[in-house]
């Protein structure tokens, strides 16, 4: 036996070993496909075959909560594009067979998506599988994805759409193993709120044979194959005391001596809220809220946005929601909100930005925001998104104000506001690192791009260095910080956020136990000195080794 050992990312906590199952690659248009006879006859087969996946993703949404059923319906919506349709018209007009004028249309939008970069590129994966559902419907064979099995086993798969991630049994799905997405792709993000140890971007892992043996390590990115029985025992020994190490902590976050440092959850949705309000955390980080917007036609009223936010603040009540105001724009086009193409929609008017040019949409949701924080008693605070400027700051302070909500914040998700942070956090009450869009900013690297991943590591020293930054102008205007992106989750780099001014951490609901437990191991001073070993470090590993070294052992031994 010869024991294999690979790197990729780990996106989601713990350790698993078992048998490989390899996912079905997508179904692949026939290269002999003959031209359609009829294309008018053909046109109906892909609409047919469009609207059977629509169908199916609406179906599997109903059987699964939180953000797991709003990928599901935003994915639905993109079968059921009617320019999916009609760019796969033009194809069979051209003598392409309906298999593959699917295939080409869909390969046509992924193209522009690409280029547009931001929440279109992250939706990419979703619409391949899409037109690799509806080429499978075509031509009548099964759809593409994860195979029956009954032993509880490792996934193994170029990527995971999110129609597959979503319905995953937890009890057959030991851990995930993808050979690309990242660290934001909806893989990692599900796996991570369903608990499940996922590593991505692992070289020729669809090349491992199904059935093989592989232990992988959601922490460190580690994956091995055909393991060592010794490397295995340990794993699962970690595993054990991981668990009874954190069964025995509870309640608000703070360090060994005494520093709070709030614990709060981030969520997409109703169904989220209610599953974190039962939780043992302190509120909400981070309420995403484009879902109510980006699967509506027209501008939801007032009245609808009520609804939906008294369902997500009901769960929380007396305790804080930090809610992220519509982060939209051309890389999130909204029918009602169009305000034309952009060479660079990643810096273009997306955020506050498009909120500047349309009043009326962040009106109308703060007017509804307002309403539900007072019939539910949630601490509702609201936050702007891509906020540059201090003008920015002082215009979005004065209408959060106008319309009786009681604290304003900004996201420090641009450099520009990081390094000024002590001027711009003078117009509102509070500020919120989003550490990946501040690391894709800082490091001009598309996050959504798997092999620039290492530049957007958020260990990266020169991305530390702007956080500190904003930490630094907080506290000289005496504002609090919190952080809502990825590195919130991670236990190592939570002490060094806690050292250098973080006052509390946002991140997805399964990582708080082993953040608590971080926290409650070292006094401030450790966290800050902690702090200074990454400062210095030269590279992204030499940051996260030093301080790992230095953290304390009990802490290290369970990662």
């Amino acid at each position: 036996m010869v024991t294999d050992t690979k790197s990729g990312v780990g996106v989601s906590g713990g350790t698993a070993y078992g048998p490989v199952v390899q996912v079905a690659p997508p179904v692949r248009p026939p290269a002999d496909e003959p031209a359609a006879a009829d294309p008018v006859a053909a046109l109906a087969d892909v609409r047919a075959a469009f609207a059977s996946v629509a169908t199916s993703l609406e179906e599997r949404a109903e059987s699964v909560d939180g953000t797991a059923r709003e990928i599901l319906k935003a994915t639905a919506l993109m079968a059921k594009d009617k320019g999916l349709a009609k760019a796969a018209g033009k194809r069979l007009e051209a003598g392409r067979g309906p298999a593959n004028a699917i295939n080409d249309a869909v390969e046509e939008f992924a193209a522009k998506f690409e280029s547009l970069g931001g929440y279109f590129a992250e939706r990419v994966v979703d619409l391949r599988d899409v037109g690799a559902r509806a080429v499978a419907a075509v031509l009548g064979v099964p759809a593409p994805g994860v195979p029956h099995f009954t032993v509880p086993s490792i996934l193994v798969a170029e990527d995971l759409a999110p129609a597959e991630t979503a319905t995953l049994d937890r009890a057959l799905v030991l851990g995930i193993l993808t050979q690309a997405g990242g660290r934001t792709s909806h893989t990692a993000i599900l796996a991570a709120q369903m608990g499940i140890p996922a590593v991505v971007q692992v070289s020729d892992a669809t090349s491992i044979p199904a059935g093989t043996a592989v232990a992988l390590d959601g922490d460190s990115g580690e994956v091995t194959i055909d393991p060592d029985p010794e490397l295995v025992a340990a794993q699962r020994a970690r595993a054990v005391r991981r668990a009874a190490a954190l069964a025995t902590l509870s309640g608000p976050g703070v360090t060994k001596d005494g520093t709070p440092v709030a614990l709060l959850a981030n969520i997409g949705g109703v169904d989220d809220a209610v599953a974190a309000g039962a939780l043992d955390l302190e509120g909400v980080g981070l309420f995403r809220t484009e879902f109510v917007f980006l699967s509506s036609e027209t501008a939801p009223t007032v009245e609808e946005q009520v609804e939906i936010y008294r369902g997500v603040f009901a769960p929380f009540e007396g305790r804080r929601v930090v809610v992220r105001t519509l982060d939209a724009g051309a890389d999130k086009p909204l029918a009602f909100a169009d305000l034309g193409p952009e060479e660079n929609p990643a810096l273009g008017r997306r955020g506050l930005r498009l909120s500047t040019r349309l009043p009326e949409l962040l009106d109308a949701q703060l007017e509804a925001l307002a309403i539900a924080g007072r019939e539910t008693g949630a601490d509702v605070r609201v936050m702007a998104p891509m906020v540059a400027t201090v003008d920015e700051a002082q215009w979005f302070a004065g209408r959060v104000k106008a319309h009786g909500l009681p604290k304003s914040g900004v996201m420090i998700e641009v450099p520009a506001a990081a390094l000024r942070a002590r001027h711009v956090l003078a117009e509102v009450d509070f500020g919120s690192l989003g550490t990946n869009d501040l690391a894709q900013y800082t490091m001009a690297a598309d996050r959504m791009q798997g092999e620039l991943s290492h530049l957007l590591d958020p260990w990266q020293p020169a991305v530390l260095d702007v956080v500190g930054a904003a930490c630094v102008g907080a506290a000289a205007v005496d504002r609090p910080m919190g952080v809502c992106g990825e590195s919130a989750g991670d236990p190592l780099l939570a002490l060094v956020l806690a050292g250098l001014g973080v006052q509390s951490l946002s991140m997805a609901p399964s990582k708080v136990p082993l953040v608590r437990l971080a926290l409650s191991l070292h006094t401030l001073a450790e966290c800050q000195a902690l702090t200074e070993l990454a400062s210095a470090a030269r590279t992204p590993a030499e940051a996260m080794a030093a301080v790992r070294d230095a953290a304390h052992p009990e802490l290290t031994e369970l990662l």
